[in-house]
């Protein structure tokens, strides 16, 4: 989780850097696209027109209330009874750390630096960070922790 915190924020400093009023830099054909822009809402700019009081209290506030419950969550599962499975805790830690990343960006300069994007021709995605690669991989191992529990055969008991 702090690796992730860590890369997440030295990537950042680095297009902050870098590619500030800098063209677009193109790679591998133009697949990988590196670019700087500044995300005041969420995924896919989602909630950037909202009011500035509205995007703190959702973005900085609430996201910032998930993560201590989700943090939280993750160590009091270590400590009791019954922990969870690895695909499981994995998917949280990338979550927090993830969310952590995005967040510090959020209070430190009101918004979110993004600066990679994929795609192919005209199919592309929308513009990124490490921290957004985090959270997808950490939700996606959380919706296929439950299924690989249930597809794996329980221990035989004594």
């Amino acid at each position: 989780m702090l690796g992730c915190i860590g890369c997440d924020q030295v990537t950042k400093d680095l297009a902050v850097e870098h590619l500030v009023g800098a063209p677009p830099r193109d790679y591998l054909g133009g697949t990988v696209r590196i670019v700087y822009a500044e995300n005041r809402g969420a995924f896919l700019g989602l909630g950037h027109t909202w009011p500035e009081t509205a995007r703190v209290a959702v973005f900085v506030v609430l996201t910032g209330a998930v993560l201590v419950w989700a943090l939280w969550s993750l160590v009091r599962q270590s400590a009791g009874p019954g922990p969870r499975s690895g695909l499981e805790r994995l998917g949280l830690l990338l979550l927090v750390g993830g969310g952590v990343g995005n967040l510090i960006d959020r209070v430190r300069l009101g918004y979110v630096v993004d600066f990679m994007n994929l795609g192919v021709g005209p199919v592309r995605t929308g513009i990124f960070n490490v921290a957004d690669v985090a959270l997808m991989v950490g939700v996606g191992a959380l919706l296929l922790a439950p299924r690989r529990a249930a597809a794996s055969p329980e221990a035989p008991s004594a």
